[in-house]
């Protein structure tokens, strides 16, 4: 396999890895941190960092837009529910551990 060719099989798994995202919108990003240690946040900061090392601007929110399929405040108001006191409890209790 080439390099090109590993690109362009990465590349086609990480669209069908949003589109699952987009399919599954129930999934709250805190849901994601707390089980995978990632989230689609994740997803468009590491966009951003990977074009800048590339030598491309590319904005958070044009990055929050391609990884949510829509602008990220119109995800957050339409699917975005309030994370649990159970859910965030976790969430500090993970980051504390990653910090250590």
């Amino acid at each position: 396999m080439t390099e090109q060719q590993q690109t362009q099989i990465e590349a086609a798994v990480f669209r069908r890895l949003l589109k699952h995202l987009d399919s599954r919108k129930d999934v709250q990003n805190i849901e994601l941190m707390n089980l995978a240690g990632f989230c689609r946040n994740c997803f468009s900061k590491w966009t951003v960092e990977e074009a800048k090392n590339l030598g491309l601007d590319v904005d958070l929110d044009t990055a929050r837009e391609r990884v949510y399929g829509m602008p990220y405040q119109q995800w957050k108001e339409n699917y975005q529910t309030p994370a649990t006191a159970e859910q965030l409890a976790k969430y500090e209790e993970l980051q504390a551990q990653k910090n250590k």
